[in-house]
């Protein structure tokens, strides 16, 4: 049964789980979803996806929300995840934990509920992988990661998708992450993986950076970043979060995911709040950039920055591909809604 295939009456939403998710959803399939997505979102053919945050002690909570056709059928879906970033040190728990909801956007029929830990880590590297492919210097052979938590291998895995990344440098405040990180990966995808006692040790060699820490004060500077270098900002997705120096975002070509998002919770945020850039600054979205309609880069020297705050389109996305495996499942679990 194709997700196509919705005439007769629902047997109940699949519950999907992170295991689950793993096996149902490849890093190539997310990438070509999420391409598909930024595409028809910058040719104006979908409703721009919705957000909204709250903030307790310890960390936060999101909704983000879109609807997306796939496949010939119209999703909907949202998903809420909490952010707590001192979870592992605490608690023992992961930073992110979550659900996201599909729907059948025609009928309003809830589809699925899906653990999102993996929806939003496959999705946020996806995003990255795209990015690179548009933005990116196509010869680009080195990379460097600056965070290895989580999101690290992931974002590395989108960006072997896209681009013959040779040599990577993986950096951590916590110096045994690095080397942890650079031990698996180096087996994992066969590349020379190695790690760096500074970051800048990595980044003024590298072709392509990656930020994926959740650190509250810029680090990345212009003096750590040659010319032609692709960025992929991902750190950032709450106003509190902040990366890269204002001056960095000021000397370089800017792309966001959704620019209204990132002017109020991205790096653009705190490149505007310092006065280093306005309001009016041009900044192009991702989507335009895929569908033709804005500029990919000015020319081999600049540095291309992408703030890449999270869009509800990639979860949607990501989790229409999900459902779309699932149909392979042979006795999936379900649970009947409105009964």
């Amino acid at each position: 049964m194709s997700p196509s295939t919705h005439t007769d009456r629902p047997s109940g939403a699949l519950v999907l789980t992170r295991r689950d998710i793993k096996a149902l959803l490849s890093m190539k399939e997310c990438v070509a979803a999420v391409e598909t997505a930024f595409r028809l979102l910058g040719r104006g053919s979908l409703q721009t996806p919705g957000v909204m945050g709250l903030h307790v002690a310890n960390g936060g909570f999101h909704v983000k929300a879109g609807i997306l056709p796939f496949e010939g059928r119209l999703f909907y879906a949202a998903k809420v995840n909490a952010n707590f970033p001192a979870n592992r040190t605490l608690h023992d728990l992961p930073t992110i934990q979550g659900a996201v909801l599909l729907f059948d956007a025609d009928r309003g029929t809830t589809l699925a509920v899906m653990d999102s830990i993996e929806i939003t880590a496959v999705r946020t590297g996806a995003a990255t992988a795209v990015a690179a492919k548009y933005l990116a210097r196509q010869d680009s052979t080195t990379a460097t990661l600056i965070g290895c938590g989580v999101q690290a291998e992931f974002q590395l895995d989108a960006l072997l998708t896209v681009l013959p990344i040779r040599r990577v440098f993986a950096y951590d405040v916590i110096a045994s992450r690095a080397v942890e990180f650079a031990l698996t990966a180096s087996k994992k995808y066969e590349i020379d993986v190695t790690p760096v006692a500074t970051f800048a040790q990595g980044t003024l060699s590298s072709d392509v950076i990656v930020t994926c820490t959740t650190s509250h004060s810029a680090f990345l500077g212009p003096q750590h970043v040659r010319a032609g270098s692709f960025i992929a900002a991902v750190g950032a997705d709450s106003e509190e979060k902040q990366e890269l120096e204002p001056a960095l975002l000021a000397g370089s070509q800017v792309v966001a995911d959704i620019a209204q998002q990132a002017v109020a919770i991205g790096e653009l945020h705190h490149a505007i709040a310092a006065g280093a850039l306005t309001h009016d600054s041009a900044c192009t979205e991702l989507g335009a950039v895929v569908a033709g309609n804005a500029q990919r880069r000015a020319n081999e020297h600049t540095i291309v920055v992408f703030d890449s705050t999270g869009m509800a389109l990639q979860d949607v996305a990501a989790a229409c591909a999900v459902y779309r495996n699932a149909q392979t499942i042979p006795e999936p679990c379900r649970i009947a809604l409105n009964t």
